[in-house]
């Protein structure tokens, strides 16, 4: 009789149970334990489609096998499988003003069923997991993470989704547009025109481009605009961001505005073409050099160095002396010669009249501070500031100390 009733416990055939049994099934009749059979695949998805929430009280002395019965997921909140991201659209007010993305959040989820029929507010929900709006989302509720890690995401200008490698990967036109400015400076200079009269015509287009900037992320049909027209030059973190023009101009009036004709002029030169350089040779070749911060490598800064030794070697040593003297160049720091400082000469033991260099030497020496001020400007982080204002300003102070000791 004992084997017979032995027999009975077990059922002949296994039983398929989904979703895994709780642990209130599982302590059975007597607090003995059930037979839980194997669950099948579309069992196992049924379940990950529609998780049930437990409110069992467990307690430390739980056995294993009451530990492994849990479902995957506590939470009400739909665990369906993440899809492509894509930017959420702003709610807006009953005044037309745009609301926050939290406040959208809760409303949507406010009224949302329980089990037994009764609606249960947000907080009732579990607003432990539910994401927290970012900060400095802005008005359209994502961020930067939800795409990608890197500085320009795919995803949010049309264009670049259209046109991947051409205007997304190797930002052809925008690389294009860069290097153009610095043409457009050496026209400038051959046309005899000064760099202070160029300082309002920068200001003068500065302004109206930040207030178009400002207009467009308080007003997102203005921005959808915005960016289809100007899409093509710019990168996708602009979107949420101020355009990179800004900083361009702004940049390009310190430098011509604060330091001498040469000096400015050089400065908006290794701009235009020496960070152009560090971002196509970084991208081409980054991979396969050292990393020297985030988003720099040693191929970017090697191209800018040598952009920046061969553009100072081109402006100082073929283009002023065979098209000059042009006006405004009777003020330049660099005159072809360099000597060491009085003291510094004295320190070393060497007479004044052999501490000075002139002709290819001394161009050899500015052309290869002007690269190692190029270079060195383009790789610092100069408190988050975009690197169309700080390079400018940057190489211009390096190359201005620099003469003003030994110039």
């Amino acid at each position: 009789m004992a084997g017979t009733r032995g027999k009975q416990n077990v059922p002949s055939t296994p039983r398929v149970i989904s979703p895994s049994p709780t642990p209130s099934e599982q302590e059975g009749k007597n607090g003995q334990d059930l037979y839980a059979g194997p669950t099948t695949r579309s069992a196992a998805r049924r379940r990950l489609a529609t998780p049930q929430p437990l409110t069992e009280d467990l307690e430390e002395d739980e056995s294993p096998d009451v530990r492994r019965a849990r479902t995957r997921s506590r939470s009400p909140v739909d665990a369906r499988r993440a899809g492509r991201p894509s930017p959420r659209k702003a709610s807006k007010a009953a005044n037309g003003s745009l609301k926050p993305i939290a406040a959208t959040t809760a409303t949507a989820t406010s009224s949302e069923p329980s089990q037994n029929g009764s609606t249960l507010k947000a907080s009732e929900i579990n607003g432990s997991l539910l994401a927290p709006p970012t900060p400095g989302g802005g008005y359209y509720g994502w961020s930067w993470r939800d795409f990608s890690r890197s500085p320009s995401p795919l995803g949010l200008i049309p264009i670049h989704r259209r046109w991947r490698a051409f205007v997304h990967k190797h930002e052809v036109p925008r690389k294009a547009l860069h290097v153009s400015i610095g043409f457009f400076v050496v026209w400038l200079y051959l046309s005899g025109t000064q760099t202070h009269s160029v300082c309002p015509y920068l200001m003068g287009a500065l302004i109206p481009i930040s207030v178009v900037d400002v207009a467009r992320h308080h007003y997102a049909p203005f921005n959808r605009f915005y960016v289809k027209v100007l899409g093509a030059l710019m990168r996708e973190s602009e979107f949420s961001g101020y355009n990179g023009v800004i900083f361009y101009l702004l940049g390009a009036w310190a430098a011509l505005y604060c330091f001498p004709k040469d000096v400015g002029v050089m400065a908006v030169l290794l701009l235009s073409w020496c960070d152009t350089a560090a971002s196509t040779f970084g991208r081409l070749y980054g991979r396969y050099t050292p990393r020297i911060r985030r988003g720099k490598s040693l191929a970017g800064s090697l191209a800018a160095f040598f952009v920046g030794v061969g553009t100072a070697a081109y402006f100082w040593g073929w283009l002023v002396p065979t098209k000059g003297p042009m006006p405004g160049d009777e003020n330049f720091m660099f005159k072809g010669t360099l000597r060491l400082p009085l003291m510094l000469a004295e320190a070393v033991g060497l007479a004044p009249e052999k501490a000075v260099i002139s002709g290819g030497l001394a161009l050899g020496v500015i052309s290869v501070w002007s690269g190692f001020v190029a270079a060195a400007s383009e790789v610092v982080d100069l408190f988050g500031w975009d690197d169309n204002l700080t390079i400018p300003v940057l190489s211009s102070l390096g190359i201005f100390g620099f003469l003003k000791v030994f110039g």
